[in-house]
């Protein structure tokens, strides 16, 4: 659904007269940076040189690879063998490859409730049977132990996001390593979804793979690379899965694009333009914490990563598709509803993504404190 906010933003903005308010993007999760400015002329190099850039192998160029194990070392402390990396078309062309490697049709694969919308929606297209734990602001809005335990017949696997979408929270490296830890024993494959690490505030984090030898790690150069179009990802694999997967790739994709896998290897010597961006993010964050409550929004999510808020408009609102349809037609704010992430509770949930340029999330509070 949050496709369809951004169609009716777009309209909106492109029938605004000149000189009008510009309307306010805090509907999707892409950051407006782009990609860095490293990244941009490794890839304008490319171009210009001789190398015709054709297919490289499936799970991607040798060098990146071996790059995405060293990020391991700097990041986690994990001594990871660049032969369980696998180079993907992005997180989302990394999903369907880990659920047809790890599941069967029929199996049922746990996850809590607000989600990131393709997972129900891939998962359901390929025969599987998603099973949703709702999860509330006691836990985060994140599973835990007890509530696994409580799944009878327990999952064939479980999904979880750290930092998640849409409510921002995290499994802290304890309560991860304990879901982890009853996963593997329980036969359960975890698939991990750190496509936010990076872009953490306060809480300290952890990487799955550190912790399982059975479980799936997906991630991708999108969101802490800022770089969404080009369309460029990775896994980390368990040992049982390496050729599995490869097989499925070499069939689905054949490859990542050529000149992404480029780019996205200098975007590891980008550090300070990264950081820059985190900084960025922080003071929108912070700012908001303290001005969208001022304008009504007095339950948000911790906003403990990622780039996004987790609004409870129940005193507003039982219907947060029309509520985000008349803020944007009254205010020109763009957000997105919670029916996209949960479909039981959705109504009363909006999203606000603070990804966009700092200025922009300034005058969208100012905007709200003046509505009603």
């Amino acid at each position: 659904m949050v496709m369809d906010v951004i169609s009716a933003a777009n309209a909106r903005q492109a029938a605004l007269p000149t000189g009008a308010p510009h309307v306010i993007r805090m509907e999707v999760g892409q950051p407006s940076t782009g990609a860095p400015a490293g990244a941009l002329a490794a890839a304008g190099r490319a171009l210009q040189g001789s190398d015709p850039m054709g297919y490289t192998e499936a799970f991607g160029r040798r060098s990146l690879r071996e790059r995405l194990a060293l990020h391991y070392r700097e990041w986690y402390g994990l001594d990871l063998s660049s032969e369980r990396v696998a180079v993907t078309l992005g997180a989302s062309g990394a999903f369907p490859l880990a659920f047809l490697a790890a599941f069967d049709p029929g199996d049922r694969i746990a996850m809590a409730s607000p989600f990131y919308p393709p997972y129900v929606n891939i998962l359901t297209a390929l025969g599987m049977q998603p099973v949703i734990i709702e999860a509330g602001p006691e836990t985060r809005f994140q599973p835990s132990v007890v509530a696994l335990e409580r799944l009878d017949p327990r999952p064939d696997g479980l999904i979880v996001a750290s930092p998640c979408n849409p409510a921002g929270t995290m499994l802290h490296p304890d309560e991860l390593a304990a879901i982890a830890r009853w996963c593997h024993e329980n036969g359960v494959r975890l698939i991990s979804d750190e496509i936010y690490h990076g872009l953490h505030y306060d809480s300290p984090f952890a990487t799955a793979a550190a912790l399982s030898p059975s479980a799936i790690v997906v991630n991708s150069f999108s969101k802490y690379f800022s770089m969404t179009g080009w369309r460029i990802g990775w896994m980390v694999l368990p040992e049982d899965l390496i050729r599995p997967v490869e097989c499925l790739a070499q069939n689905f994709f054949i490859s990542a694009p050529h000149i992404s896998q480029i780019a996205a290897e200098a975007a590891f010597d980008c550090q300070d333009e990264l950081r820059a961006n985190i900084a960025r993010y922080r003071r929108s964050r912070d700012y908001l914490l303290i001005a969208l409550p001022e304008a009504g929004f007095s339950h948000l999510s911790p906003a403990e990563g990622a780039f996004y808020l987790y609004a409870d408009i129940s005193d507003r609102s039982n219907d947060s598709v029309e509520f985000c349809a008349r803020m944007l037609a009254e205010t020109g704010v763009a957000a997105t509803s919670g029916v996209d992430f949960d479909r039981t509770r959705g109504n009363r949930f909006i999203r606000f993504s603070y990804c966009g340029p700092e200025a922009d999330m300034r005058e969208a509070a100012e905007r709200l404190k003046d509505w009603r």
